[in-house]
């Protein structure tokens, strides 16, 4: 079995008080990320910059319905922000802790090819 290597970061260790206050707020970002539909949103939001409800629906393949009420979730909890032109909403990512963590995400499953 491989050895985890469990350092983190300088701060992680020295800094667990802080941590303890933000866990809450970890926590929940965690579960926002943690449906596979949503996860997916957000991927294609951080790769297009922002997306039309319609050309999202097309890209996780969800009905529009059921998009729209994951987009409502991420909009309430300020992790993606609108913008309408014309008849058209747009949406973007727009909670740089998402798009860190995403980056993140990306790095451990989707390396790019050496």
């Amino acid at each position: 079995m491989e050895q985890v290597d469990t350092t983190v970061g300088p701060a992680l260790g020295t800094d667990l008080a802080a941590l303890q206050e933000k866990a809450a707020e970890a926590a929940r970002l965690l579960r926002l990320l943690s449906n596979e539909r949503r996860l997916l949103v957000l991927c294609h939001l951080v790769a297009e910059g922002e997306m039309t409800v319609g050309a999202l629906a097309q890209a996780v393949d969800l009905s529009q319905p059921a998009l729209s009420q994951h987009l409502a979730l991420l909009r309430e909890e300020g992790l993606v922000a609108t913008r309408k032109e014309a008849q058209a909403v747009f949406y973007r990512l727009a909670d740089p802790r998402a798009a860190r963590v995403l980056a993140l995400l990306r790095d451990i499953y989707c390396p790019p090819e050496a």
